[in-house]
């Protein structure tokens, strides 16, 4: 007893000299072992000028990151990069996120731009799977058990899928696993998951269980767009509830909704004292504000260990300077944002808005017109295309109905994911590629794999649908 004892105080006089050589006390040292590191990974799951919201979006997270103290080396950003010096770009090298024009750009990590931004890097990034990544920085989550990990996801998204620009898209089966994994690694305390993207609850509801330390929310429920905002310019007839951007960016919006709201809340808000729940219902509040009035926005939705989000912000985030060099607006003034676009429509928007613009008789104006026709076009045949299969397969009285039915809220969106990636496949095959908008069908296709259809069905109809 005596001797334990002995190593004890030995122990304990090593570690008072070796932190006061650090100029720590021995509870700072403590402390700072038992909160550990902050780990951040931040995505913008889409290419293109009229994208430009999403990287816009992951710069802003970025520099709120910095300003809380998180080191480059603890942040892994994946965008396409194709926004910044953009031949579009009124701005040459600037990125804004709101209608104040801060440069969110400088300084932003390029760990992994053009093809790397895939699903594949994505998941072995965040597993600290170095090995398995290819290409970009190698910069991965090499987080250990006390350490706290912050995952912010902007995008295009469908039922049970979210987009990314090279490769295949990431479903919900195959995140939740990924996070399963991570979680039996033992390699972090707690996880904070941002999403934004339409229907991006269904990539969650139904899978996430609870005891993984992780808390997720999301920028819509299962079956409903997120909005973009800061979009085009104000009319007398639809006027910009508070303030427009810049009149040179138009046709694009700068941000998102729901992803403003929490940026815009963190910015300037005191993270120390706060919590992850008192950012959820403030950004709920403020994103789903004019849905009453019948007008734009969304149902910010919560799921996995809703314990978590009782933490501090700064356990995720970092704590804020008092210096807000980023900061864009106070967010209470912002409750309601200027002109929005749901996602799917902000396509339209901007191909519309090149097409009003362009000089009457014009070059500019003729492309920009077969443009606008087009998109409009495709996306009336991939709506007839869906409708014509679901009657081909249930009836034309029962074909509408079993396609866009909703599982209530708790089950997944589909029994057999192997099914739904197979079918989606199958139907592309015939049909062609599903867009960005196209993919709110995946529902459509999912409720066929639950319906029990054979892919032998499914290929023929398929053809069928899509030849006539």
């Amino acid at each position: 007893m005596i001797f334990r004892c002995n190593v004890s105080v030995i122990f304990l006089v090593l570690l008072s000299i070796w932190v006061i050589i650090e100029g720590r006390s021995i509870s700072q040292f403590l402390t700072e072992e038992s909160e550990g590191t902050i780990w951040a990974v931040l995505v913008a799951g889409s290419n293109g000028w009229e994208n430009y919201r999403h990287q816009a979006d992951v710069c802003h997270a970025y520099q709120l990151l910095k300003d809380g103290g998180l080191k480059d080396e603890n942040i892994i950003v994946f965008m396409y990069d194709d926004i910044a010096n953009n031949r579009e770009n009124p701005r040459p090298g600037v990125i804004i996120n709101n209608p104040h024009g801060h440069d969110v750009y400088k300084g932003v990590p390029k760990d992994y731009v053009l093809e790397d931004v895939n699903a594949n890097n994505f998941y072995n990034v965040i597993l600290g799977n170095k090995s398995a990544v290819v290409g970009g920085s190698g910069k991965v989550v090499n987080s250990g058990p006390n350490d706290h990990i912050f995952i912010y996801y902007t995008d295009h998204g469908g039922p049970g899928v979210v987009s990314m620009p090279s490769g295949e898209d990431v479903y919900a089966n195959d995140l939740i696993d990924m996070l399963k994994k991570k979680h039996a690694s033992g390699t972090y305390d707690r996880l904070v998951f941002y999403l934004e993207a339409c229907e991006s609850g269904s990539m969650f509801d139904g899978l996430l269980p609870e005891g993984l330390d992780i808390y997720v929310m999301t920028a819509s429920e299962p079956n409903e767009d997120s909005w973009a905002t800061y979009c085009g310019e104000g009319t007398p007839d639809d006027p910009c509830l508070v303030e427009c951007p810049p009149p040179e960016f138009q046709g694009v919006c700068l941000g998102d909704l729901y992803s403003v709201a929490w940026m815009e809340d963190s910015d300037v808000t005191d993270r120390d004292a706060d919590s992850v729940q008192g950012q959820h219902s403030r950004v709920a509040n403020r994103t789903a504000t004019n849905i009453a009035f019948g007008g734009y926005g969304s149902h910010v939705t919560e799921y996995g260990d809703i314990v978590v989000s009782f933490d501090r912000l700064s356990t995720y985030m970092g704590e804020a300077s008092t210096n807000h060099s980023h900061a864009s607006v106070n967010a209470m003034s912002f409750s309601t944002s200027s002109k929005s676009v749901d996602q799917r429509s902000a396509e339209l928007f901007y191909l519309f808005t090149k097409h009003q613009n362009a000089p009457e008789g014009s070059d500019e104006k003729f492309k920009a017109h077969a443009r606008l026709t087009e998109a409009i076009s495709q996306r009336t045949q991939v709506d007839n295309n869906v409708k014509h299969l679901g009657e081909l397969l249930f009836g034309v009285e029962k074909g509408n109905e079993i396609l866009h039915s909703v599982r209530p809220a708790g089950q997944p969106l589909v029994d057999s994911w192997d099914c739904l990636k197979s079918y989606v496949k199958i139907f592309e095959a015939h049909c062609g590629r599903l867009t960005s908008y196209g993919k709110k069908h995946i529902r459509g296709i999912a409720n066929i794999c639950n319906a029990g259809i054979a892919s032998e069905q499914m290929a023929a109809t398929s053809a069928q649908a899509c030849s006539s």
